[in-house]
């Protein structure tokens, strides 16, 4: 079991031990995309849907989850984060949000799960704040854009 980080010598689920790592600056950007029929999205775009204005309180549930991100996925750390933000790009020819989440810590492991948390939150607020006006609203994209910090260094998506 030497190649799973997560899993002990039995195949257990465990928390990897970051103790004897040296602390560093983290960061980590990820996406996601609400795509919207033309309706919904002119109804979001004139902050005309029932629920209020979706992209203030998606970003603010993004930043929320960033900040639980350990509560939600089990073998993920607590991290204090130094920064959270999400982003949304609106494109009308697409009817489409698209989601930009950024996280940042200086600590022992990295914030990647956090980024990711926070855009799929800020999704799917997205959609529970529509989803009055539209029931097939999909969510795509999903992925990590980029992170730097720690032993893996730079990333950045295609």
């Amino acid at each position: 079991m030497a190649d799973f980080t997560h899993l002990d010598e039995t195949g257990a689920a465990r928390m990897v031990d970051v103790g004897a790592k040296t602390p560093t600056v983290r960061r980590a950007v990820a996406g996601a995309t609400v795509l919207l029929s033309p309706e919904t999205f002119a109804r979001l775009a004139d902050k005309a849907l029932p629920k209020g204005d979706v992209l203030a309180v998606a970003k603010i549930a993004g930043i929320m989850a960033a900040k639980k991100t350990a509560e939600l996925i089990p073998l993920c750390h607590p991290l204090p984060l130094s920064f959270a933000d999400v982003t949304f790009e609106a494109d009308p020819a697409a009817h489409a949000i698209r989601i930009t989440a950024e996280a940042r810590t200086t600590d022992r492991t990295g914030v990647e799960m956090e980024a990711l948390t926070a855009a799929s939150v800020a999704a799917l607020t997205i959609y529970d704040m529509c989803k009055a006006v539209q029931k097939d609203i999909l969510i795509t994209d999903l992925r990590l854009l980029a992170k730097s910090g720690g032993k893996s260094g730079e990333f950045k998506a295609e």
